[in-house]
């Protein structure tokens, strides 16, 4: 059995591993929370690790603690912002909605830290957690922990695969093959075309997500519990968000108004739409492609992924388009993770929102799974992709769409009936315009030149 000691807090006895650096209050929150299983992503631990690191370092500067102290409580904050402390984060992530008990756990550990440095006690509330409130340290976390994950993680993967798209784009310029729209033969395009939509679509999400991160910047840290920053110096929330410039290596500020900063999450929000946005755009580009490399005999065919696994356990020889599969089932958790997000920010009432923990773990998530399937789609999908160039360019001229191009020089009446003989007889529509459109045969080939008709003012 394991060895447990026993603990006081305003509430009485605690017993709890010997061995846990946490204190009462932690024991109490894993003892009431046994909901999911799952403690606080590692990210938004380490990201109040840096509050409580920029913490100390504010109170020595504002001479609110001495020296000693601040260096004991600042060596505890980096072993937990670093991640060597990530065990001894054990409660669940559906907990008290505004984080504190994740706060407590923070501010014990880091007090156990320094307290054995010392060799005297640190005190977890009046030292640690000096000019702070859980209601202004988690939301402050939160947003680091999200601006450090777009920027360290999403974004670099998002320029990846949007390179990757627009060197594809720039391969694929000279296969000509059938556009579709309703799934149905429409009039010739470019693949490299098809694959510069796909890049245009990356190239927006990039920017739709940079114009996130301004309102992530701004940080409730000086708020303490409801906004008007009882107990706490006046100048302690921008110092804490310049600190927390220097240790990040980027930019983050005091929140204009704290009680908007405690009272709501639309930051967010709007960073889960973007998200959303970004989930809809790679289930898109993904399904496209899976559609476009169907068959391979029976399909589209006109493209060819790479073969990385084989796809049947009873049917030898398939291989079946699992990146893309992939891809689109990240697809929908991110879109159903941002949901959430959306529905916390809609509950928070009154002066502090107190959907936090969710929120971040399904932000994180969501950034975390993003980047990774961005990443593995261009690694074992698009970096490998191939044209089928007879496939695509034998559709073009078997379309009866071809008789598109003979509107200009036939009308619409007259080339729809061409179109309409090449169907039932299975003719191709050039060879029904040399007989029967009283074009002269040069006239025709120009207007079914197939690059040609890719070209805008044609």
């Amino acid at each position: 059995m394991e060895e447990t000691r026993i603990e006081r807090d305003t509430m009485g006895e605690v017993v709890l591993p010997a061995s846990a650096l946490y204190g009462a209050q932690t024991q109490r929150a894993v003892e009431n929370f046994p909901i999911s299983g799952d403690p606080l992503p590692p990210e938004l631990i380490h990201s109040i690790g840096l509050v409580k690191l920029a913490a100390a370092r504010v109170n020595l500067e504002l001479g609110l603690l001495d020296p000693d102290t601040a260096a004991a409580i600042e060596r505890g904050a980096r072993a937990v912002a670093d991640g060597e402390l990530d065990d001894q984060f054990p409660i669940d992530v559906f907990q008290t909605g505004s984080g504190t008990s994740s706060n407590m756990n923070a501010n014990e550990v880091i007090a156990a830290v320094a307290s054995a440095e010392l060799g005297r006690r640190v005190h977890a509330n009046d030292e640690v957690n000096l000019g702070q409130s859980s209601n202004d340290v988690i939301p402050t976390a939160l947003h680091v922990a999200a601006v450090l994950a777009i920027e360290n993680e999403l974004l670099p993967a998002l320029r990846y695969l949007h390179e990757t798209l627009a060197r594809k784009a720039d391969e694929f310029d000279d296969v000509v093959k059938i556009g579709r729209t309703h799934l149905m033969d429409a009039v010739p395009i470019r693949l490299g075309q098809e694959f510069g939509g796909y890049a245009r679509q990356i190239e927006l999400a990039i920017a739709r997500i940079e114009a996130t991160l301004p309102g992530l910047r701004e940080l409730a840290i000086g708020g303490t519990a409801v906004g008007t920053g009882l107990n706490t110096h006046a100048e302690f929330g921008a110092r804490v968000a310049r600190e927390l410039s220097a240790l990040t290596g980027t930019e983050f500020r005091e929140a204009e108004n704290h009680f908007e900063a405690q009272g709501s999450r639309d930051a967010y929000v709007f960073t889960a739409g973007a998200l959303t946005t970004l989930a809809a755009a790679l289930m898109k580009i993904a399904n496209d492609i899976r559609l476009l490399a169907s068959g391979p005999q029976a399909g589209l065919g006109e493209l060819i992924l790479p073969a990385i696994q084989p796809g049947s356990s009873i049917m030898p020889g398939k291989v079946n388009p699992v990146i893309c599969e992939a891809v689109i089932q990240v697809g929908a958790q991110v879109t159903g993770n941002c949901h959430a997000i959306v529905i916390g920010g809609q509950w928070g009432q009154l002066d502090l929102n107190v959907m936090l923990p969710m929120m971040a773990r399904n932000m994180l998530e969501s950034v975390r799974l993003l980047a990774n399937a961005c990443r593995v789609f261009v690694d074992k999908a698009l970096a490998g992709i191939e044209a089928n160039r007879e496939r695509a360019e034998g559709y073009v001229e078997g379309s009866i769409s071809m008789a598109t191009a003979l509107n200009p020089l036939l009308g619409y009446d007259n080339a729809a009936k061409i179109a309409k003989k090449s169907h039932a007889t299975g003719r191709t529509v050039r060879e029904l315009a040399y007989e029967e459109s009283g074009l002269t045969r040069e006239q025709v080939d120009e207007a079914l030149h197939p690059r040609r008709q890719t070209v805008s003012g044609h």
